[in-house]
């Protein structure tokens, strides 16, 4: 199994910021990226506007690496899902931790991810339209570069193989295809195996693509169970391609699964079968990497009490946060925030008061009473419930956790990186 080298994110620290991009002071300087994390700033000083999306550097680390020893210890690799975070800055870190490919879901992802040269994409979709499909094929004139994406149903191959007519792939650089297995009521994907087979038996005879292997999403199944039986699926149809011989013998066999609340069960279920030829297990979670203070901490902790899998040692922890400040307090019980929708995410439960810090007169921030609740966010205000005995003060600085990271990233063309101590190390570019 080959993996991938690291990107080239030399340009992307020359690229200028607008001075007027969110999260810079209101009078910085002209500079660029990588000018960010050396200006000396300080969330807690004060050096930066707020509203503000912070990412904790110790604890993306250490979750990045979290998952590269989970994966390691339970015989997958993991092909993190870049919408999440679509930040190059953010795909090294988990690239230098072993990422066997990015995973993304449009073609204008795909493009950042050319850009910084990520050699090996998989595009979680079906492409459609003749200038996403027109797009895959170009993109696999890059050196070294290879390129999965996925198949439903004989209508969508049917497209790609129009695609591969106009397009012609490099000599012994086909598309690489996964055929999508899905569920009723569900996204995208083949609802039987039969149709699943299908499709995987009309690959092999279409010129400049190849199989694969087989996937699924299993994210929005509602339980453990249920995202089992669609994980089987993958793996018994990998057992039936490899019996068929429909794999060419110079590629990989891929077998793969999405989501971050069910990780364990894609590792346990697909270490359930032997198969007859060396198979790469692919793991394709996103959220992990900064992980969130709602959805995803729950799930973990399911995962952590119910997995027989191997667990290194530690757990992962939430490292992105949102500042706001305390704009007033106008009622009793009520508090208003310097944040809002256009801010934070709220589609996986309102945001979470974390911690606190009154400038000139605490040195670290401290942990936030009980009784505070988020309650309504507006375009650029939080309504937070306070508790008639709240320190909170106009001016106090509060540290929200979040849920669902895809959407409080795709809120941010920048993002920064802190210490232990919130001062700036970095800015994390963002591509939405």
């Amino acid at each position: 199994m080959t993996l991938i080298p690291r990107l080239d994110l030399a340009a992307l620290d020359r690229q200028g910021l607008d001075p007027s991009t969110k999260g810079l002071p209101f009078d910085a300087p002209p500079l660029t990226v990588g000018d960010v994390g050396v200006q000396g700033w300080n969330v807690l000083a004060g050096d930066l506007p707020l509203p503000l999306a912070v990412i904790r550097e110790d604890v993306v680390r250490a979750n990045s690496a979290w998952m590269s020893a989970f994966t390691a210890a339970n015989d997958l690799v993991i092909a993190p899902h870049g919408k999440t975070t679509m930040s190059p800055q953010l795909f090294d870190l988990q690239v230098a931790d072993g990422a066997w490919a990015v995973t993304v879901a449009t073609v204008q992802q795909l493009g950042v991810c050319v850009r910084f040269g990520v050699k090996r994409v998989l595009i979680a979709n079906q492409p459609v339209g003749e200038q996403a499909i027109d797009a895959c094929f170009r993109a696999l004139r890059q050196e070294g570069f290879e390129l999965y994406c996925l198949a439903d149903g004989l209508p969508g191959l049917a497209l790609l193989a129009e695609g591969a007519k106009r397009n012609s792939p490099p000599a012994g650089n086909p598309l690489r295809v996964l055929v999508e297995i899905g569920f009723l009521g569900g996204r995208t994907g083949a609802r039987t195996r039969e149709q699943a087979m299908e499709v995987a038996r009309a690959v092999t005879e279409t010129p400049g693509l190849v199989l694969g292997g087989f996937e699924c999403f299993e994210g929005l199944l509602p339980t453990p169970e249920a995202a089992d039986g669609l994980i089987d699926d993958v793996a018994a149809l990998t057992e039936t391609a490899l019996g068929e011989d429909l794999f060419p013998a110079d590629q990989p066999v891929v077998l793969s699964a999405g989501g971050s609340a069910f990780f364990d069960r894609v590792g346990k279920r697909f270490s359930r079968v032997t198969f007859n030829r060396p198979v790469v297990k692919v793991l394709r979670s996103g959220c992990y990497l900064t992980h969130d203070s709602i959805s995803y901490a729950a799930a973990f902790e399911r995962i952590i009490s119910d997995t027989s899998l191997k667990l290194p040692e530690g757990r992962l922890e939430a490292a992105l946060e949102v500042w706001a400040h305390v704009q007033s307090r106008p009622e009793g019980g009520r508090t208003m925030l310097t944040m809002g929708k256009r801010d934070v995410s709220f589609d996986a439960g309102m945001p979470v008061p974390l911690r606190w810090f009154r400038p000139g007169a605490m040195q670290r921030p401290e942990t936030m009473p009980e009784g505070h609740r988020v309650s309504a966010l507006n375009d650029q205000h939080c309504h937070l419930e306070t508790p008639a005995d709240s320190p909170l003060e106009a001016g106090d600085m509060v540290a929200f956790g979040i849920g669902h990271p895809c959407t409080t990233f795709d809120k941010w063309q920048m993002l920064v990186l802190v210490d232990e101590d919130y001062r700036v190390t970095r800015a994390l570019k963002t591509f939405f």
